[in-house]
């Protein structure tokens, strides 16, 4: 018997940020039919409130340094804010939303990242293990889970946790029980070989370009984790991986990504 589809979606910070481009992304979201879990960043948000508390960002490859008042900031910003607001705003669309965190019901557990190369990440966390049967059980009774990107170490503390690395970790959990595709949205158009040409979309992204872009400096910043996390996705078992603008997660656009 074949599997049922499973769409899961990431959206970023920047069209979380953005009233309109949200708006036409959740659009999008709903008329996107079937089994749906959305995981959402915000960053950008997290960043612009801690530049108004005093916390400025650290970034580290696309990766936020996290000390403790810092963990206390994203879990407000991540947990509470905008994931409260995502799911109230698919509630008025009709879609039947429910708002977690990894620590909830213990949907994700991680272990706290190690010092490597002398960085220090602090309170971030790299996920083990998903509890991949509750989160069969939300979505077999109807359910959407919008998951904020934050985890737990199974000790008490929360862990911040990179959305695309937690979009792809849920993927590769839920492949054995649904043909799972993997769409991840933002601002472009897809993966660009210039991202100030709106005609260099590389349609069909192969593992050995990505090596090949990342090794010149081609390919930087947030999108090492990004891709990173897609193609480990697909070598999971995952359907498909597309990565795509916030607007067209309905359509067959973007960037299909290939091992």
């Amino acid at each position: 018997m074949a599997k049922e589809t499973l769409h899961i979606i990431k959206i970023g910070g920047a069209v979380i940020e953005n009233p309109e481009m949200k708006q036409a992304f959740l659009n999008g979201f709903v008329a996107l039919k079937g089994r749906k879990i959305l995981i959402h960043g915000g960053g950008r948000i997290a960043t612009e409130i801690g530049n108004k508390l005093g916390l400025v960002a650290n970034m580290v490859e696309g990766r936020r340094v996290t000390d403790d008042a810092t963990i206390d900031l994203v879990t407000m910003v991540y947990g509470g804010l905008v994931n409260k607001q995502l799911v109230a705003q698919l509630q008025s669309l009709g879609e039947n939303a429910i708002g977690l965190t990894g620590a909830d019901a213990n949907l994700i557990t991680s272990s706290k990242r190690p010092i490597k190369n002398d960085v220090d990440y602090g309170w971030v966390g790299d996920p083990q293990l998903v509890n991949d049967t509750f989160a069969k059980s939300l979505i077999e009774e109807g359910s959407i889970p919008v998951i904020a990107p934050l985890t737990h170490d199974g000790q008490g503390h929360i862990l911040n946790t990179n959305a695309d690395t937690m979009a792809g970790t849920m993927a590769s959990a839920m492949a054995p029980h649904y043909e799972v595709n993997l769409i991840l949205t933002f601002e472009l158009d897809g993966v660009m070989k210039d991202v100030n040409d709106s005609k260099s979309l590389i349609t069909n992204f192969e593992q050995s370009f990505f090596n090949e872009m990342k090794a010149s400096g081609a390919i930087h910043s947030g999108m090492i984790p990004k891709l990173e996390n897609a193609f480990k996705a697909l070598e999971s078992g995952v359907g498909s991986v597309r990565i795509c603008k916030y607007d067209q997660i309905h359509t067959q656009n973007g960037s299909f990504l290939q091992v």
